[in-house]
């Protein structure tokens, strides 16, 4: 074989690379074009910093306050991650429970509803009150944002095992844990990483909500602040802090779904 057709593995890492900046092209154009043109528009027609900063004084705000910035938010996101850990365990667990049994659905399917119903702004400070102000309040509200997304889906998912495959695991005489492990889980897995990927952005907007009300820590506070303060390039900085955590969260997410679906049929589900 000539070794012009010997391709090396840097080279493949080379090609995927440049494929996948290829695919980003787009997204990157417009987010630099947005740029260019506010920052244009900022100078052209004199808007005052306190209405809305260039994006360069955001950069140069978001440098100069790096370290108070990543302490903050480390705080807001250590909240997300455990209230997104805990609302979808607890999800996925009554999930199940409802498979199992229809009289439990029937019974707390609607409080589910409601808890969904009610404004997390209405619940936040009612969760301050009973927990404090320290991260236990942040990470209610967090669970809370992801518990319903999660719950529906996957209660979907445990049931989209087709008729099939449940009518040959009963002639093997396959057990229900055993039919759960085997067909159920799989089927569902997909559905709950599809929640999963909503729930993880919901979640640090429900960590930060609960900062809104009372919090002595947390990227928050530093947009409340920052708000009384009127300093738009503060505000700025911290939101754009809180949505790459939030984009970084999502696409760990991603990564932990491609990891997981490593059958064919998975990807065709998702």
């Amino acid at each position: 074989m000539s070794n012009d057709l010997v391709v090396s593995p840097i080279q493949v890492t080379i090609a995927r690379f440049v494929s996948r900046l290829v695919d980003l092209a787009p997204a990157i154009g417009l987010f630099v074009s947005i740029g260019f043109a506010w920052e244009t528009a900022v100078k052209v027609f004199s808007i005052p910093a306190y209405l809305l900063p260039a994006p360069s004084a955001i950069g140069v705000k978001i440098w100069e306050a790096r370290d108070m910035l990543a302490q903050n938010l480390a705080w807001t996101m250590a909240a997300a991650v455990l209230g997104f850990i805990i609302g979808t365990a607890f999800a996925v667990s009554l999930a199940i429970l409802f498979l199992y049994s229809r009289a439990a659905e029937r019974a707390l399917f609607p409080w589910a509803i409601t808890l969904k119903a009610i404004p997390i702004l209405a619940i936040a400070p009612l969760l301050t009150i009973w927990l404090g102000f320290g991260l236990s309040p942040k990470v209610a509200i967090a669970a809370i944002a992801c518990f319903f997304p999660t719950l529906v889906n996957t209660v979907k998912g445990l049931r989209t095992v087709d008729r099939q495959s449940l009518e040959f695991l009963s002639v093997i005489g396959a057990t229900k844990a055993q039919t759960f492990r085997h067909a159920r889980f799989y089927a569902a897995l997909p559905y709950i990483f599809a929640a999963a990927k909503v729930s993880s952005s919901t979640a640090v907007i429900g960590a930060i909500v609960a900062e809104f009300t009372g919090a002595n820590f947390g990227i928050g506070t530093v947009i409340v602040t920052a708000g009384y303060q009127q300093d738009a390039a503060m505000l700025f900085s911290a939101i754009v802090a809180s949505s790459v955590a939030t984009i970084l969260m999502f696409y760990l997410v991603v990564v932990v779904e491609k990891i997981s679906l490593f059958w064919p049929e998975a990807s065709m589900d998702t």
